[in-house]
């Protein structure tokens, strides 16, 4: 249903600096008008961490898990979702994107994951990379759960950006 107080020539954005960017004046939320932004080379880096056990850690590195390669898997199903991100969370931009990456580092009990996306556009990737971190470590976890029932996913958030207006930025 649409709202009958909009309409497509209104100017979708507040003029009050500080304002809610997604929402307009009357409290309806939009998705935020990019056309006038200016086309740079735009990178995310976000991670998520799978807390398991160490010997399941080992046969997930040795491919020895009973539902099979689980990060040949995991790293697949990242980057679909990266590619997805728009279609999931509802205010975010489709964007062409150049290159998305998933990388694991296991380490004793847990596994690291690092998602990098890239792309050159009118908006950055950040939501783009913490699907891919967030849908690689959903995809761990289910790969896991039959050999261990109390794996936990932690710690998603981006740890650098680039590009924009705002430029870059690294989580300290």
């Amino acid at each position: 249903m649409t709202d009958p107080k909009s309409t497509a020539d209104e100017a979708p954005e507040t003029e009050h600096p500080g304002a809610l960017t997604h929402v307009r004046a009357d409290g309806a939320v939009l998705m935020v008008d990019v056309s006038e932004k200016a086309e740079t080379s735009r990178r995310a880096t976000a991670v998520a961490t799978v807390i398991t056990r160490d010997d399941v850690v080992r046969l997930l590195v040795a491919g020895e898990l009973p539902k099979g390669e689980a990060l040949a898997v995991s790293r697949v199903a990242g980057i679909m979702a990266a590619k997805q991100t728009s279609s999931l969370i509802p205010l975010c931009h489709p964007l062409p994107l150049s290159g998305a990456t998933v990388d694991f580092a296991p380490s004793g009990d847990r596994v690291l994951i690092t998602a990098t996306v890239k792309t050159r556009g009118v908006t950055g990737v950040e939501m783009e990379a913490l699907t891919a971190a967030s849908v690689a470590a959903l995809t761990l976890y289910d790969m896991i759960k039959a050999v261990d029932k109390h794996v936990v996913i932690t710690d998603i958030h981006v740890i650098a950006k680039a590009g924009g207006k705002s430029g870059d930025w690294t989580h300290e």
